[in-house]
């Protein structure tokens, strides 16, 4: 199962629209993962639209709307992998093991809200942000992550690099 995560879009406060190279992502995953933040729920309707089937959770700059008809954290076992998507993990340090404390039956986590890819492992709990494809803030890129969930293994993670806006790529 073909696998896309997003976190951090904040559209329309960062951009209009998620990039033409994202929705082409979209349309070809099996799974959308979005790890919260979307600021308006226009953008989780045409998700929920364009995507075979869509995982996701509220972030801290969501409001009620958004907040009403997401979790804080999403979870589902797929291909048997078991997943939790929560927008906030806390600081860095010592993150990797406070999130397998705190998610014990989880396999793989995805979590957002620093926009700094992450991929990291703890007592086999991998834990992926997928930075942000709006808003790249102190990070070189705007990106987002691909993976394959097979057999109860995730596998083939790949951060995309997008392109500076206005530019092709």
């Amino acid at each position: 199962m073909r696998v896309l995560l997003l976190a951090d879009t904040h559209v329309p406060k960062r951009a209009r629209q998620l990039p033409e190279q994202v929705w082409q992502e979209v349309e070809a995953a099996d799974l959308v993962v979005h790890a919260g933040d979307w600021v308006a729920p226009e953008l989780l309707e045409e998700l929920e639209e364009r995507s075979g089937a869509l995982l996701a959770c509220w972030g801290n700059n969501d409001g009620a709307e958004l907040r009403r008809r997401l979790p804080e954290v999403a979870r589902a076992e797929v291909e048997g992998v078991r997943i939790a998507v929560v927008h906030e993990t806390g600081q860095s340090r010592g993150r990797d093991e406070r999130m397998r404390a705190a998610y014990p039956d989880t396999d793989l986590l995805v979590f957002g809200h620093s926009h700094i890819p992450w991929d990291g492992t703890a007592d086999g709990l991998r834990l992926l942000n997928p930075g942000s494809p709006t808003d790249r803030r102190r990070q070189p890129y705007c990106t987002y992550l691909t993976l394959t969930l097979e057999a109860g293994q995730v596998s083939d993670v790949a951060l995309h690099r997008l392109p500076p806006r206005g530019r092709a790529g």
